[in-house]
């Protein structure tokens, strides 16, 4: 079983599951798709503690879905001009106190233990000998086993958070009981104001906007951790990070340049945006999933800050949406009665109530899936 049955979903008694929520900081995606998550648990009944860990606790922003959490050093990527540092991620390694965060979170309270590519909450079930549900895009290579894993990639997959019960979230299932992406719903109705979103947080700030003043003709709105107020340089407005300005762009739109993140790119999915993406380099997960959107045609893929790239994908028409379920809902309620319906018959459901743009299917078609 996934985790411990001892309280059920609207008993008698109406007694809440206890759950732990380990949720990877590094990066915003995992803590925009947990906050999703949070609000469907909350919903459903769950009492959810959330731990982060892998940034300064000062660099989070927008909490305010998780309540009274706890932040940990954990382990995170260094990243350098775009590329992933092995050399600094080394140097950033505290194992004293990774070990240390670990033996000291007692989970004796829990009934349920959810690790979003999080170390501390994953090592810490592993030690306690408690199952551990990894809710994650990162989660896929255990049943895909992508190519562009190589085996420094396959050891820090195995070891970085392990998990008893691997949940992959991805943008199709290739054949596995994989379930969609989760995304908040959006509170008014998409449009196209012609300004083009960049959001490449590894990138250097002076490189993008070399880049971006080659094409005077277009209005970009540029967000960076770099950046700490609003201001103006010739076609480029360049924006502090925070969720309310950020989505109030990308739902008006025409068009975002990222990395090749998991959640952000889900939100342009579902919204129509066309995408131009670069993964980081030496991000194994990055990489696997730029050749799964170029596999699929849901996004332009660039190797790096290319002009010409650029030109060309700002003369492409926006895309339909992809319309996927309310998978938050659906994983929460899931979660809280129990997990008793099969993970491949929850998987089933949702992909068939998921309507992919035409360009798409036959891409999906001509994989050989139906």
């Amino acid at each position: 079983m996934f985790c411990y049955y001892i309280c059920q979903l609207q008993s008698s008694k109406n007694i809440d599951m206890k759950i732990l929520f380990g949720v990877q900081g590094t990066g915003n995606g995992h803590v925009s798709r947990c906050r999703t998550l949070a609000k469907a648990l909350k919903i459903a009944g769950a009492d959810v503690d959330y731990i982060f860990s892998g940034r300064d606790p000062k660099d989070y922003f927008d909490m305010q879905a998780f309540g009274n959490y706890t932040t940990y050093r954990g382990v995170s990527f260094a990243t350098l001009n775009g590329k992933i540092n092995f050399r600094k991620t080394v140097q950033r390694i505290r194992a004293f106190r990774l070990l240390k965060d670990v033996r000291e979170l007692d989970l004796s309270k829990y009934d349920c233990i959810i690790s979003d590519f999080e170390p501390v909450s994953a090592w810490a079930a592993h030690y306690q000998h408690r199952n551990c549900l990894g809710i994650s895009n990162q989660a896929v290579c255990q049943y895909l086993k992508p190519k562009e894993y190589g085996l420094i990639a396959n050891v820090i997959m195995k070891y970085y958070a392990p998990v008893t019960n691997p949940i992959g979230l991805h943008w199709f299932h290739f054949g596995h009981k994989l379930i969609p992406p989760m995304i908040d719903t959006f509170d008014v109705t998409p449009t196209e104001d012609g300004n083009i979103i960049v959001y490449l947080p590894f990138e250097a700030l002076d490189e993008i906007t070399q880049l971006l003043q080659q094409f005077p003709d277009h209005q970009f709105i540029c967000f960076h951790p770099d950046i700490k107020q609003q201001s103006q340089q010739k076609n480029i407005t360049f924006q502090p990070l925070g969720r309310d300005n950020f989505t109030h762009a990308l739902v008006s739109c025409s068009g975002i340049i990222s990395n090749t993140g998991f959640a952000l790119i889900s939100e342009a999915l579902v919204l129509g945006k066309k995408i131009l993406t670069k993964p980081v380099s030496g991000q194994f997960e990055q990489i696997y999933n730029a050749q799964c959107l170029h596999t699929l045609d849901m996004a332009t893929v660039m190797e790096n800050l290319n002009s010409i790239k650029l030109k060309y994908w700002l003369s492409l028409p926006s895309p339909k949406p992809t319309i996927y379920p309310d998978v938050a809902t659906e994983l929460a309620n899931w979660i809280v009665s129990g997990q008793t319906e099969p993970l491949l018959s929850l998987s089933r459901r949702l992909w068939s109530q998921t309507i992919f743009p035409e360009n798409v299917n036959q891409r999906i078609k001509s994989l050989g899936y139906v």
